[in-house]
């Protein structure tokens, strides 16, 4: 009798040392509300959905057995992978004290302000992977403009090189100071806000 194999092999990581995340504690506290409501409040919602839909019968066309089951796969997949995300977190104080050397230098958690090559000036703070906000200026360490910055203090100068420019910046200010961060909100059409 023939065995069967199965379709894929189980996705494994990568072998080696993991991928520091380092991350702020406001930023891991939003990570971990978001996990809170996925797991207490937004799966146990769609569960009852997917199971009322079930008990409706004709699976293969009932809507709301179909979407409720691809939601209940993002929502576990999601839930994964915030999870990995807490797990691997190094948090990082922008307020907490630091050896006099380090207060004016450019590390993870600082507010640097900048000027580029037509002396215009940009402030930009250095945040987490899951941090990054465009809009608040807030990049990633591992962003090109923060590889650049890192380890420089007030009055240096740095090359950024981005995969389409490569352009001369000048270190005006380096602080470290609370960098706020939004709260997570649920999202509009979440099931557990339609339950509660």
């Amino acid at each position: 009798m023939r065995t069967k194999k199965p379709l894929r092999e189980p996705v494994r990581d990568a072998p080696g040392p993991k991928p520091k995340n380092y991350i702020t504690p406001a930023g891991l506290q939003r990570l971990r509300e978001e996990h809170r409501f996925l797991v207490k409040r937004e799966r146990p919602a769609v569960t009852q959905v997917v199971a009322w839909a079930a008990s409706n019968g004709d699976r293969s066309e009932n809507a709301d057995y179909l979407y409720g089951k691809r939601r209940l796969r993002q929502i576990d997949s999601r839930i994964r992978f915030l999870t990995k995300r807490i797990d691997a977190a190094e948090v990082v104080d922008p307020c907490a004290s630091r050896p006099k050397t380090a207060v004016t230098r450019v590390f993870f958690g600082a507010t640097v302000t900048y000027k580029d090559a037509a002396g215009r000036e940009h402030v930009v703070r250095i945040v987490g992977v899951d941090e990054v906000d465009l809009n608040r200026r807030y990049v990633s360490w591992m962003s090109p403009l923060a590889r650049a910055l890192m380890n420089s203090s007030p009055g240096d100068r740095v090359v950024l090189r981005a995969p389409k420019k490569t352009e001369h910046l000048e270190i005006v200010d380096v602080e470290y100071a609370p960098i706020p961060m939004d709260p997570f909100r649920e999202p509009p059409g979440a099931q557990a806000r339609a339950g509660s």
